[in-house]
């Protein structure tokens, strides 16, 4: 390397200050504008640039600085290189001109310093008020390369700049040195599909590495990257992106079953979703399902409906879930209808919805087996906008609204409380009362004492679900990120369920006090299931009993509980150790209320009774499950029941691979019993001769077409998604107020202005009368 310095050799007219020069370099005539550039910053400052790029010349090793005549194989070999060594020296590059021949090969190119060049005069300066900062300042650096021999070979290489260099410490802001490789995509791929903000995502990648400076790019980049991506989802459309969703999620899980419904128009209204874990969990826990539907939960501010029971745990579980485009009765029609092919015919025996009139003729059209309970929450909601007068007028009214739905065991005792509740009122005549009695048999619990609903008598869990809904998903999502959010839900549920199979395997609880009976649910029940069959025991020390009746091996117990007038009625068969109460606790939430314990402990039961362990609220609930068994109806159609048979086993094997795969040794069991079960299939097959399984199977066995299998094909010929239109208040993604709330909240206003417009008469008054005002009030509190 060679400097020649001002005072040794007088400048040229192309030579205005000292200049980095190597052996190799070819002289070249600089351009008028860099002339111009370099006269503006003055040789003096220049100097200083050159001479900085000179002390990091001399610490750089040789094979780091371009030379004249390198070869390179390919274009981005030369930019790497060249990029690399930009890198040490503080300074970023970009891709200039070049030249390709026919066949898309480079015959030239060359590469710049970023700040090559000047900006160009725009006819909009004008009226731009605050202008962007200069980043061209007419730099010299600059590498080219030529192709020779199939190889591109540097020609030209000037390390000049006409800028300041940047130091180690902001090299990461250089543009050509900041990139965001695979292995940091994947990273934060996962940590946006995670609800990792953009921010909490870098830091947590810088700090792996020692810090930003050490992360290759900057959150702005990542910012850039998020945006890009989207844009690719965007030009594949809403469309196009959930159905590739979808399609991909069968994919990995075989079980995994979507529903869509098209309008007229081949437009997407309705979707309807469900896995296999979740079907996995509809076998063990749907027997009570809570069903609802929320608002503005997506940018299409589409009904959210979801499926939801409760677990062994008291957890809630999932069972599908459905985005919709209205609330019609066809439309719940069509969801029913999809929900209960995916579940291979298992309808459940309870469902709790909320007061909805479409909701309920298409439950009383596809379901009719199936018991429709309304939630009493909703009820109470809607007494409070409908009786707001009768509520402010009268405290002891909730007390007697509440003890209709609740206290009663007989039918007879309800509609006595009733009609004294109208009577006391003078709600005789009110209609939405009357409309509600018309109902009773769906929210008073005198009528769904004797149906099992889990103990559940609301849409709480429904409703508390819609409510954890607002912490992985916002209202601006689009439906494909509505759908990865979504599944972050699921995988945060289900990892709470293990949790707790974790904590009742390797925990016990803690007994009150050493009863046989204790021990034994201890060893039976969840721990959460655990805490309600002993608070039920405890409560037997406040009751009273008093034998009523006794015929052989039958009792009848009148039962009083501690600070209740009214008694129920406990018959005890000593025959077969069989017992029922008038409350009908065990009917409706699978657990012995302390009324039945009382008398059971009277006849020295020391362990709960085998045919009153539900296994639902027991550790093994899902061990075992019982396949839902399609074959007791068979179809005169072979092509049906070959169909039939391939979905039961299919079933039941998808559980069989999920519990094998839990252990090495379960899983080497599984595979080894498989194969005798595979070769004792076969030799059974091959005993029926070929024309009587032609014959069996109507001539060809047509396994059964799935129904997301279908909707591919279906999906294929979809126009797009159905839009909802916009209404006011669409875009608002807060929770709307119940009758209630809105009640409260109107009451309070009319109180806030009455104590203002008494403060305004106050201050208007003299002060003489104000005086007597206050003096009249005093006496009336002393009396």
């Amino acid at each position: 390397m060679q400097i020649v310095d001002e005072e040794t050799s007088a400048p040229t007219k192309n030579q205005l200050c000292r200049r980095l020069e190597f052996a190799e370099v070819v002289p070249s005539i600089e351009p008028m504008d860099k002339q111009i550039s370099m006269q503006e910053k003055g040789p003096s400052e220049v100097d200083s640039y050159t001479h900085y790029a000179t002390s990091v010349h001399a610490n750089l090793s040789d094979e780091i600085i371009p030379r004249v005549g390198m070869e390179f194989n390919t274009e981005q070999d030369v930019y790497d290189f060249y990029n690399k060594y930009a890198k040490e020296v503080g300074f970023s590059i970009r891709r200039n001109k070049g030249h390709k021949d026919m066949y898309g090969h480079w015959l030239n190119r060359s590469f710049c310093c970023s700040c090559q060049g000047s900006r160009l005069k725009d006819k909009r300066d004008d009226d731009v008020k605050y202008h962007r900062t200069e980043t061209r300042f007419g730099c010299l650096a600059v590498l080219k390369v030529s192709r020779s021999n199939d190889k591109l070979q540097v020609t030209e290489f000037i390390a000049d700049h006409t800028h300041a260099l940047a130091s180690p410490s902001k090299r990461m802001f250089l543009r050509s040195q900041r990139t965001i490789n695979l292995a940091q995509a994947a990273e934060l791929d996962i940590a946006n599909r995670s609800g990792l903000a953009p921010k909490e995502s870098v830091g947590f990648l810088a700090r792996k590495v020692g810090g930003v400076e050490n992360l290759g790019f900057i959150p702005e980049d990542y910012n850039n990257y998020l945006r890009t991506k989207r844009t690719k989802e965007i030009k594949v459309g809403d469309t196009g992106g959930v159905l590739e969703y979808l399609q991909n999620m069968q994919h990995d899980d075989p079980n995994f079953s979507y529903a869509i419904q098209v309008d007229l128009g081949d437009f997407i209204k309705n979707i309807f979703w469900t896995d296999g874990r979740m079907k996995l969990d509809y076998e063990s826990f749907g027997d009570v399902v809570c069903f609802d539907t929320t608002y503005r939960k997506n940018k299409e501010g589409r009904p959210f409906a979801l499926f939801v029971g409760v677990n062994h745990h008291k957890q809630s579980v999932i069972f599908g879930a459905a985005l919709l485009y209205d609330e019609t009765c066809n439309t719940f029609i069509w969801l029913f209808d999809s929900f209960l092919k995916s579940m291979s015919g298992k309808k459940p025996i309870t469902i709790l919805t909320d007061q909805d009139a479409a909701m309920a003729k298409a439950l009383a059209s596809q379901w009719p087996e199936t018991c429709h309970r309304l939630c009493v929450w909703h009820m109470y909601q809607n007494a409070a906008k409908h009786l707001s007068d009768v509520f402010e007028r009268f405290s002891s009214f909730t007390k007697d609204f509440s003890s209709c739905v609740y206290d009663h065991d007989e039918e007879e005792d309800f509609l006595n409380a009733w009609n004294q509740m109208l009577v006391k009122y003078n709600l005789e005549n009110n209609s939405w009362l009357q409309r509600q009695f018309e109902l009773r048999e769906k929210w008073a619990l005198v009528y769904g004492r004797q149906t099992f609903c889990a103990d559940m008598s609301t849409t709480q869990r429904s409703e508390s679900m819609n409510n954890q809904i607002k912490m992985y998903i916002g209202y601006n999502y689009d439906l494909l990120r509505f759908f990865h959010h979504f599944e972050r839900l699921l995988v945060d549920r289900r990892y709470e369920e293990l949790k707790a199979d974790y904590k009742d395997n390797q925990s016990k609880p803690s007994l009150p006090y050493p009863a046989e009976v204790l021990k034994h649910a201890a060893d039976v029940y969840t721990l959460t299931v655990f805490k309600i069959f002993s608070k039920e025991l405890w409560l037997t020390w406040d009751c009273e009993m008093h034998i009523s009746e006794s015929t052989g091996a039958i009792t009848t117990y009148k039962v009083i509980p501690s600070g209740k007038l009214r008694h129920h009625i406990v018959i005890f068969d000593s025959s077969n150790s069989s017992i029922s109460c008038s409350c009908k606790k065990f009917e409706f939430s699978g657990i012995l209320c302390a009324h039945a314990w009382k008398v059971l402990s009277f006849q020295n039961v020391k362990r709960v009774p085998n045919q009153y362990i539900l296994k639902r609220w027991t550790k093994e609930a899902k061990i075992g499950v019982a396949i839902n068994s399609s074959m007791s109806t068979r179809s005169d159609d072979p092509k049906v029941n070959v169909g039939t048979c391939y979905k039961v086993l299919l079933r039941w094997y998808y559980h069989l691979a999920a519990r094998a795969a839990m252990s090495e040794q379960s899983f080497d069991f599984a595979m080894s019993d498989g194969e005798k079960t595979l070769n004792k299939v076969e030799t059974t097959l091959k005993q029926l001769s070929i024309e009587e399984s032609l014959s069996t199977c109507g001539g060809k066995i047509n396994f059964p077409v799935d129904a997301s299998e279908q909707n591919v094909k279906n999906a294929k010929n979809v126009k797009g998604i159905k839009c909802k239109p916009r209404k006011k208040g669409d875009r608002s993604s807060v929770r709307p107020k119940s009758a209630l709330e809105k009640a409260t909240r109107k009451r309070n206003r009319r109180n806030i202005k009455l104590v203002k417009t008494l403060r305004d008469e106050e201050a208007q008054m003299p002060q003489t009368q104000f005086l007597q005002k206050e003096s009249s009030e005093e006496n009336q509190r002393n009396g």
